[in-house]
Parts: C-alpha cells; sequence; structure tokens
C-alpha cells in the first residue's frame, strides 16, 4: 500500500434533506451518535489534520471549521469549491455527512490506494462510483473545480480517473458507503446498529 502524507477532510454538509420530509439530515442520530458526528470521528481516528464542513454550524464536533458556500444552498459543486478554499494539505477526503458506517480504515485504504494518482473513491456492489467517500490529490481537485461548468459531483470527479477501491463487508454487515438519504435507509441503519449494540467508530 502506498502513502499519501498528510490529509484533511471535507464534509458536504449543506443539503436540505428533502427526501427525509426536510430534517436536518446530519444531525439525525444513529446509535449513539449523529451522522455528521461518525463522519468527523472517521476522519479525526484517521489522523486527518484539518476538518472543513460546508455547512450550518453545529456543536459537540470538536476542531471543526464551518463554511458556507455562496448563495447557501447552491449545490454540492458549489459547496466543494467553497470546502477546497480552505483545504491546506496536500490531499483532502470529500465526504457525504451522512456515513454511520464509515470508518479509519476505510479512509486507510482510500489514501493507501490513491497514492501515485489524483485519487481513489470506494465503489458498491454494483462498481458503481459513490462520489461522496473519496479521497484526492488537493490541487488536482481544486484545478478541475475552477474550470467545470457542471452541476453534478460525478462530472467533476470522473475525468480526474479515481482508483475504483471495492470495500466487501462482511455477510450481514453494513457497508461504509452507505448514506442515509431516505426513511428507509435511516431505518436500515439503525437496524444494524440495534443488532450489533457494541459496533464503535
Amino acid at each position: 500500500m502506498g502513502t499519501t502524507g498528510p490529509f484533511g477532510i471535507i464534509i458536504l454538509a449543506g443539503g436540505s434533506g428533502s427526501r427525509l420530509g426536510g430534517q436536518d439530515k446530519p444531525g439525525l442520530v444513529v446509535g449513539d451518535r449523529a451522522l455528521i458526528g461518525s463522519v468527523v470521528a472517521a476522519g479525526t481516528a484517521a489522523g486527518a489534520r484539518q476538518v472543513i464542513v460546508v455547512g450550518p454550524e453545529r456543536p459537540g464536533l470538536g476542531s471543526v471549521s464551518f463554511v458556507t458556500e455562496e448563495p447557501p444552498g447552491a449545490g454540492p459543486v458549489p459547496a466543494l469549491r467553497r470546502g477546497l478554499a480552505e483545504a491546506a494539505g496536500p490531499w483532502v477526503a470529500v465526504l457525504a455527512a451522512d456515513l454511520p458506517f464509515l470508518r479509519e480504515a476505510h479512509l486507510g485504504t482510500l489514501l493507501g490506494a490513491a497514492a501515485g494518482h489524483n485519487g481513489a473513491v470506494l465503489v458498491d456492489e454494483a462498481r458503481r462510483p459513490q462520489w461522496l467517500v473519496g479521497c484526492w490529490r488537493t490541487e488536482a481537485l481544486r484545478r478541475e473545480a475552477a474550470a467545470y461548468a457542471g452541476t453534478s459531483l460525478g462530472g467533476l470527479f470522473g475525468p480526474l480517473a479515481p482508483v475504483l477501491v471495492e470495500v466487501a463487508p462482511a455477510p450481514g454487515e453494513p457497508p461504509p458507503w452507505l448514506d442515509c438519504d431516505t426513511p428507509e435507509d435511516l431505518r436500515r441503519a439503525r437496524g444494524w446498529l440495534r443488532a450489533r449494540p457494541r459496533e464503535r467508530t
């Protein structure tokens, strides 16, 4: 496995939660943590030197920098650009705010796979890239974002030709890319943790 050196994380946390009835999705609790708290904990445990949250300020997350895209709610691409404006390290993980099963080891795997490339991204069981679970060379991503005129994260990330990383969960285990976009996603995530009460980040 290669090594990338110092890294930070950008968490995109400004969505409206429309598929969850407008609830504050990053603040929803799975297990004993808010969703965004699990993502911050994974990054901190993996050694992130900088944690940038693009979205509303919220307490209890430790040494986190909060920024907001202009205008607020403009979408994930403007949010990413705003986060990149603050990124100081040579590598950055770009993550959704609703990944209750993302862990330190997954970020380590991504960082190792990204070494020597522009980035690396997790894929799901169908080998579809999960664009908001990836690690990137900061300057390459910043250049691509500055030149990109579209609105799709896939359209922005894809030309960087990231390494696709498959992390197969054990049978019955939750996948690290599981996000909580819908009530059914949320029920499923909570069900996994009720069945495994000692699971911790």
